[in-house]
């Protein structure tokens, strides 16, 4: 199967050398190198680092959308507490303003498909940066609840874009060795900024209380000025290029972003063939659909766990856990603004520094193991957030135990259901239905997003805080028997064997491929 397109590299005398990189694996015993072929080598290292760096530059600067999707999530957890007190809020409308954003960016999201393909993904990305200015701007400058509310709706709408956008672009640009850990950049970008916020937060707080709030919705102006230069950097994407017939400027930036100019043809005509086949499906995307809401057992199987994983992200609480941390440790007895911001940074450092090791680990230990050791430690970390909160109020072991907690809590949800929902997502699904099925995914994800940050505050004055992550604790232990049931181990299995997985029942529950299976296969193809 694979090793069939292997590229060869013909020496001249019949023996093909296998490329791995850059670099020949196999090399015949008596052929000597000559200093020729050490500065054809060398030549070939030197555009090999630059185009890495190239790519590498690109996939930075079309994260930073994710940037302030992340920095305004964090910095409204602090700016919250200020705005209440300029502006004299209720909790409801607090719950509103928190939540709103989510369900927003949902609505950007979606038109982004159609945006992305009528101007094209880098001018998406600056529609985006431009949507989003607008509404901080406005936000920053709010005399009242109304217009801060529709400085929040454009900040929405510019994040739903930006969000959307960002994986879409560095997905087409990369080359297909470094396409799985580049496409992750987003989400690191967003616990960068989550950091950010917090950051934010403690370092203006000591501001009176009409301005403070207003400078840290501000600053969130400044990654997108950022974007706004990346736009002079980065050039469009291939696939949109050729969609749009624009075939020498779509060969231009494969040479930049690939190494060999063999490999640039070899992509080129891939995209031509896909691009023809992509005006084909706008026809099949009805029968996608049709399929999707009348789905065949296998396909059944890949949309309860791909919808089921990202809706478990959310439902366990971690946006809760993020946008309300200075409530959560206020409940503790954390008495002084200061103190609160300063434990709630601890909670970004801890998200930001744990989703990197997931990150390392993924394709090392798999999907499954991360994702019983996430959901496992989150349900001990909010059962015994609950407790803390529940018996230890205002004590000093009870502050320290709720700030271990709650760290826990992230830390837990880096390494496994953070970033294994969105990889596990983008590769169950077949060719044909990928697009459409993650875009139902991420309708969960962000659904049940809002849904838990506009009722958190409700929940908690019913049941109390403590009450709240009692309820998390118990729908992430279910989470560990729907990882445990419905989660098959897809590391190192090719697309199509993923498929297979999905098609029969036992082996779906059960997570592994027996030899036959992966014999009868290679035979069918």
């Amino acid at each position: 199967m694979g090793m069939m397109g292997m590229p060869e590299n013909g020496n001249g005398d019949g023996v093909a050398s296998f490329q791995m990189g850059n670099k020949n694996k196999y090399r015949r015993m008596d052929s000597d190198t000559t200093e020729e072929d050490g500065i054809l080598n060398h030549q070939q290292n030197v555009k090999y680092s630059n185009t890495n760096r190239y790519v590498f530059a690109c996939a930075i600067f079309a994260s930073l959308n994710s940037v302030l999707l992340g920095y305004d999530v964090g910095v409204m957890s602090g700016a919250i507490i200020f705005i209440q007190e300029d502006l004299k809020i209720t909790e409801v409308q607090e719950e509103v303003l928190v939540g709103i954003l989510s369900i927003i960016s949902l609505l950007g999201s979606l038109a982004g498909g159609k945006t992305s393909d009528a101007i094209g993904r880098k001018w998406t990305m600056a529609f985006a940066a431009i949507v989003f200015q607008t509404g901080a701007a406005i936000m920053a400058l709010a005399p009242s609840f109304t217009v801060l509310m529709i400085g929040r709706l454009f900040a929405g709408v510019g994040i739903g874009f930006g969000v959307m956008i960002a994986p879409v672009y560095i997905a087409e640009i990369s080359p297909s060795i470094s396409r799985g850990s580049l496409t992750s950049f987003p989400e690191i970008f967003i616990n960068f900024g989550i950091l950010l916020g917090y950051v934010s937060n403690y370092a203006f707080s000591g501001l009176p209380v009409h301005i403070n709030w207003r400078i840290m919705l501000a600053v969130g102006i400044i990654p997108s000025i950022f974007i706004g230069f990346a736009l002079f950097v980065i050039p469009e994407s291939p696939r949109w290029l050729v969609m749009k017939n624009r075939i020498d400027e779509a060969r231009l930036v494969l040479l930049k972003t690939n190494e060999s100019a063999r490999e640039v043809e070899d992509r080129l005509a891939e995209i031509q063939v896909a691009a023809g086949s992509a005006n084909a499906e706008k026809h099949e995307e009805k029968a996608v659909w049709r399929e999707l809401l009348n789905p065949s057992p296998g396909v059944r199987r890949m949309l309860i766990t791909g919808c089921g994983i990202q809706c478990f992200q959310q439902i366990t609480g971690i946006d809760a856990t993020v946008y309300y941390s200075p409530t959560i440790f206020k409940d503790a007895g954390i008495k002084s603004k200061t103190d609160l911001l300063a434990a709630t940074v601890a909670v970004g450092f801890t998200k930001t520094v744990f989703i990197l090791v997931a990150i390392f680990l993924i394709d090392k230990l798999g999907r499954k193991p991360l994702l019983y050791v996430s959901t496992i430690g989150m349900t001990i970390c909010l059962f015994g957030l609950g407790l803390t909160l529940s018996l230890l109020g205002d004590e000093r072991l009870g502050i320290i135990l709720a700030i271990l907690s709650v760290c826990g809590n992230v830390a837990f949800f880096s390494i496994g259901i953070g970033p294994v929902c969105w990889v596990m997502s983008s590769e169950i699904f077949p060719l044909r239905l990928r697009a459409q099925a993650s875009a139902l995914g991420a309708v969960g994800s962000r659904v049940s997003s809002g849904l838990v940050a506009m009722s958190f505050l409700s929940v908690s004055r019913a049941i109390t805080v403590g009450g709240t992550f009692f309820v998390f604790s118990a729908i992430s232990a279910l989470s560990i028997a729907f990882v445990y049931a419905c989660v098959p181990e897809t590391k190192g299995k090719s697309l199509e064997q993923i498929e297979m997985l999905f098609q029969n029942e036992r082996e779906w529950q059960g997570g592994e491929l027996e030899l036959g299976d992966v014999e009868h296969l290679v035979q069918k193809e």
